[in-house]
């Protein structure tokens, strides 16, 4: 998955760019206090995407 189309998908599930990292940005989701980094790489693989998608609580 490209990494712009799975952070537009986090936006719009709720989740709040937090900060930048040294090679990870940090996206937390307001509503459960979950924090999680997301790589900068262009390309996140589907299970990584779908692992940081469940940490932070979000539904499919």
């Amino acid at each position: 998955m490209k990494r712009k189309e799975f952070l537009k998908k986090l936006e719009n599930a709720g989740c709040v760019f937090l900060r930048h990292g040294s090679n990870h940005d940090l996206y937390i989701n307001p509503k459960t206090g979950k924090k999680q980094p997301v790589p900068r790489h262009s390309e996140i693989h589907d299970k990584l995407a779908e692992h940081i998608w469940k940490f932070l609580g979000l539904d499919q």
